[in-house]
């Protein structure tokens, strides 16, 4: 194990050595092993969004182990879903590559202005599925955020105890803000360092914006000044804002864009400091060589070998 990855480690110095294992797991697995940085496959979007939105535009995309296969051969780090994907999956690819298991999700079926996902697992499914994390979401600017926070705080507590990394989804919304302001650079620097206060071993985030939601934080922004003007800027300032980047940040992919844009995307995040993508609809909802080449591609970025 190379300097880079027993200096991420040294981060994490209260957990266990089973919690530290899984998380050399991620940062040692695939293409982009050693390297510090991380390319993940998320999909939860079938609950998230409905199955036509997800999976239409690549109809194999409907078929959970189409993604255990293209996150395998593909490289990625780690692969992460519901129950049920996991389930129809894991057996087939066990060892192949890393799990995380998300224990939480949300549906759209009802217009909420303040969402509260479900517990949809548990920490003896991820033990039973051989998955080295588990994840969670997490509203900050909810009015239900006091109730996910508490959720994430005991099933964090149990997942360290039974050795597993958690990797935590911080997206901010809720009647507290406006659709802007979900990503304005303020509220998701706060939404990250909140994961990382709640224990998150992994924070996963949107990119933000210019924009500055909070009028107390605007003060705090225009005062000091904090560099806000590039991404490159803001994403710094985003991994600053987790423990002045003693936490693993990594940044999602949203919905589907041009190659061009993603990789411009993904040089940011690089130059920010960010330690990678987690990046779904972008890679799933292209057919399987488009998605290979376009992952392919965003590693080489990380890794240094495509400016």
């Amino acid at each position: 194990m190379n300097k880079r990855i027993h200096e991420i480690l040294s981060w994490y110095v209260s957990d266990n050595p089973g919690t530290r294992t899984n998380l050399a797991r991620f940062l040692n697995h695939g293409t982009l092993s050693g390297t510090g940085r991380l390319v993940i496959l998320p999909v939860d979007q079938g609950f998230e969004h409905g199955p036509a939105r997800s999976f239409a535009p690549n109809p194999p995309s409907y078929d959970p182990l189409y993604h255990c296969e293209l996150a395998v051969e593909a490289g990625c780090n780690a692969y992460a879903a519901p129950l049920g994907f996991l389930e129809a999956g894991a057996a087939h690819f066990a060892g192949e590559i890393p799990l995380i298991l998300k224990l939480n999700s949300h549906d759209v079926l009802l217009d909420e202005k303040d969402p509260m996902p479900a517990v949809t697992g548990s920490v003896q499914d991820a033990l039973r599925l051989g998955c080295s994390a588990i994840g969670f979401t997490i509203y900050p600017g909810s009015a239900m955020s006091q109730q996910m926070y508490e959720q994430l705080q005991s099933i964090a507590e149990d997942a360290k105890a039974c050795g597993l990394a958690v990797v935590v989804w911080s997206y901010p919304r809720g009647s507290g803000l406006s659709k802007a302001g979900e990503t304005a650079v303020d509220v998701v620097a706060y939404a990250a360092h909140i994961a990382a206060q709640l224990g998150a071993h992994i924070i996963k985030v949107k990119l933000p914006t210019e924009r500055v939601e909070l009028a107390e934080a605007k003060k705090a922004y225009e005062r000091y000044p904090i560099p806000t003007r590039t991404l490159a800027d803001r994403v710094r300032h985003v991994v600053q804002s987790t423990f002045n980047g003693r936490r693993i940040v990594i940044f999602s992919g949203g919905a589907k864009e041009t190659d061009e844009a993603v990789f411009n995307e993904v040089r940011a995040i690089r130059d920010g400091g960010g330690f990678g993508s987690i990046i779904g609809r972008n890679s799933f909802q292209r057919e399987r060589s488009e998605a290979l080449n376009l992952l392919g591609t965003i590693m080489k970025i990380y890794a240094g070998q495509i400016k």
